[in-house]
């Protein structure tokens, strides 16, 4: 694939976001008044849209619900939650190799680009990307196949020079859906089978495999 765009989920593939945003949940559950399962048992949380996990995890798809869980969910990450995170070891040389090869880089991921920026920023994976593409605090965009149909209109690329890249069947769904290849990765939160349920090109153990499948 000649001078490719690809687009990098956030949690699970560039860091581990895993104590933040399961300690938020719990925090935002116990301020619910509801049952608050083991850190353990929230690792399915990471990668789906935050209303999806909480009308689970309360057992309803009452809006005005599942807003106030989420909100406090953020009176928490937003402070704490945020910078509770660690970067996937062996990404940011896969990202140089790939930025220096010629692709196009930019992050594609369900969490608000508010604060998804503050953590590409933290991290020091700017220089790496165009834009940190994410949802809209409302939940607008949240959805992966929404998104990345946004960001090739927003970019003016076509699907066939595209690659979304991720840990969740959600990425691969979403690519699916725009008629995007799609790359899994096993070092997030999404198991083999999951990943190849949806079809990717190519099933990534380790980052560095990455530029080596896409042959750049």
């Amino acid at each position: 694939m000649t001078s490719p765009t690809l687009l990098f989920d956030l949690d699970g593939t560039l860091t581990d976001p895993f104590e933040g945003i399961v300690r938020s949940i719990q925090y935002a559950l116990e301020k619910m008044g509801s049952l608050m399962p083991a850190a353990e048992d929230l690792r399915w949380c990471i990668g789906p849209p935050l209303w999806d996990s909480f009308e689970v995890l309360l057992g309803t798809n009452e809006r005005t619900e599942l807003d106030r869980a989420v909100a406090f969910y953020r009176e928490r990450y937003t402070v704490t939650g945020l910078f509770e995170n660690a970067l996937i070891d062996g990404i940011v040389d896969c990202l140089a190799a790939l930025r220096d090869a010629g692709a196009t880089l930019h992050v594609c991921t369900s969490k608000p680009h508010v604060y998804a920026g503050k953590i590409v920023e933290h991290f020091g994976l700017s220089p790496y990307f165009g834009k940190v593409y994410g949802s809209e605090l409302d939940g607008t965009r949240s959805a992966k196949a929404e998104l990345i149909g946004h960001i090739l209109r927003q970019e003016g690329i076509r699907p066939s020079e595209t690659v979304m890249i991720g840990d969740r069947k959600h990425d691969l769904i979403g690519a699916n859906a725009n008629d995007v290849a799609g790359v899994g990765v096993l070092w997030g939160y999404g198991s083999r089978e999951e990943l190849a349920a949806e079809r990717p090109i190519l099933i990534a153990e380790r980052p560095e495999q990455i530029s080596a499948i896409l042959k750049i």
